[in-house]
């Protein structure tokens, strides 16, 4: 059996099911009460809409512009080269020791004016606000929002400090030695143990005590469009150590920069930035952040609070979306639903429902073979019934309602992930008993007629029990000592943790 046709089946057990009003809306166990959908909706879509005047201007402009820039910033990349081939000359690709001595005098300055004078010529204007914290004073900087590869001009402000980045980039040529000079954290996708050795080596240089460069994250893990700031990833918080957050803003009238999972592409966001007559950003430190004892313990409480603190300074919203939104995201866009439709807030419902990725991803399997034939990528009342091979009913609107959580006629993936867990991984057996009698109760209570059926069922009950020999009696009694309020003995079993 399916999980939707499973859930069917549970909701027609629920007491007072197709019974009344159709349109009335079966309590919800409470603590589901908890999943309010997001403030943003979609945070890894951009669409900047260009005007015939902006077309024009672009078109003009990027004549001159355009080659002009193009060669400026090649020519920079080839002056920066020997000065990075010095810095990491006889090193290793992973450096187990910090580059120090002469060659970090004479490499570091310039290759920081360098980065300065290349963002110059792609027309940047930046702007510094906040002071810069040293590295006995914050070891870390996160930066967020995180929204363009143009964000790495946030590493030339704090003067140029080590970066996490894939291994793959270390061997990309010319930009692969650059970014080696910077020393950074190399994470490999292919060693099943390579989360364990960053978050290790991250460590060793937070506490280093200066001895390292400071190491600057990103702690979003994936670009946005700036809406609203996703889940932090926790890596930058385990060391416990005091970290610096950095804003970063681009106050423009037309946006060209933002790089999101739907959007432009790479290409494109190049030749638009570089077509523009300059293009404005703003770095802004904020006050180091010192860990206390509980959240050097749960460097997820560091992370959320960090992050509250930048959300309130960039006035915008916090959601639970994660990387892995984006990966349902394009499973979504595979199995013929629109991108959008794979996302679930993935970090609030995996922690709340005791979801893995893998699960949600069968899900998304699941959803996609009712809603690939609607429109729009969401479950109507009539596929739903068709899916179920059932009529339209008062207990399939009953069923329905369960997972359209925002009574607008419709069910996204969300909701239905939400409405899976509710009807066939009830929370807690006992709240789920609790909710059940109420509705019985009100039944009840609307229809007394039904108090004779009960009464008459009790009084043969009891006849029959009075006619049986003493032995026999005293079972039924002692069986229901198991379930009685006043005994204790219930196996592990009978219970689920919340």
């Amino acid at each position: 059996m399916n999980r939707c046709a499973e859930a069917a089946a549970v909701a027609a057990t629920v007491p007072g099911a197709g019974v009344g009003d159709a349109g009335l809306r079966p309590p919800m166990v409470p603590r589901q009460a908890s999943f309010f959908p997001p403030p943003v909706p979609n945070p890894f879509v951009q669409q900047t809409q260009i005007g015939a005047a902006s077309r024009l201007q672009i078109f003009l402009l990027g004549i001159i512009l355009l080659p002009i820039r193009v060669l400026l910033v090649a020519l920079i990349l080839l002056l920066a080269w020997p000065f990075a081939a010095i810095s990491t000359a006889c090193c290793p690709e992973k450096q187990i020791h910090p580059i120090t001595g002469w060659r970090r005098k004479v490499t570091q300055p310039a290759l920081k004016f360098l980065g300065q004078a290349m963002f110059f010529s792609m027309g940047f204007i930046v702007t510094v606000k906040g002071k810069i914290a040293s590295p006995l004073e914050a070891p870390i900087f996160v930066v967020a929002p995180h929204s363009t590869f143009f964000d790495g001009i946030a590493c030339i402000v704090a003067g140029l400090p080590s970066m996490v980045s894939r291994n793959e980039n270390a061997h990309v040529p010319l930009i692969g030695r650059l970014l080696r000079a910077l020393q950074p954290v190399l994470v490999s996708r292919v060693d099943p143990d390579s989360r364990k050795t960053t978050i290790n080596e991250i460590k060793k240089r937070a506490t280093s005590r200066g001895e390292w460069p400071q190491i600057l994250v990103f702690p979003e893990g994936t670009c946005t469009n700036r809406s609203c700031l996703i889940t932090f990833k926790p890596g930058a918080f385990i060391p416990g150590v005091p970290v610096q957050p950095i804003l970063i803003r681009y106050p423009n009238k037309l946006d060209t920069v933002t790089w999101t999972w739907q959007g432009y592409t790479f290409i494109q966001l190049c030749m638009l930035t570089f077509c523009q007559p300059f293009t404005k950003v703003e770095v802004e430190f904020l006050p180091i952040q010192v860990p206390n004892d509980e959240e050097k313990r749960d460097p997820v409480l560091f992370a959320n609070k960090v992050r509250n603190i930048m959300a309130d300074a960039l006035g915008i919203p916090v959601t639970d979306h994660t990387y892995e939104d984006c990966r349902l995201m394009i499973s979504a866009g595979q199995l013929t639903l629109p991108m959008e439709a794979g996302l679930v807030e993935f970090t609030k419902i995996s922690r709340k429902l005791k979801l893995d990725w893998d699960g949600i991803r069968k899900h998304l399997d699941e959803y996609a073979s009712i809603a690939s034939s609607s429109k729009g990528g969401r479950i109507g009342i009539e596929e739903f019934a068709e899916y179920l091979k059932l009529p339209v009913s008062d207990v399939l609107r009953q069923l329905f309602a369960l997972f359209d959580r925002n009574h607008d006629g419709s069910i996204d993936f969300r909701e239905y992930v939400i409405g899976l867990a509710v009807l066939c991984n009830p929370a807690n057996t006992e709240e789920i008993i609790q909710v059940a009698f109420k509705e019985f109760k009100s039944f009840a209570l609307k229809h007394p007629e039904y108090a004779k059926i009960f009464t008459t069922y009790l009084d043969l009950q009891t006849c029959h029990v009075f006619s049986l020999p003493e032995e026999v009696q005293a079972i039924p009694s002692i069986a229901s000592n198991k379930v009685s309020p006043e005994i204790h003995e219930v196996s592990a079993s009978d219970k689920k943790d919340d």
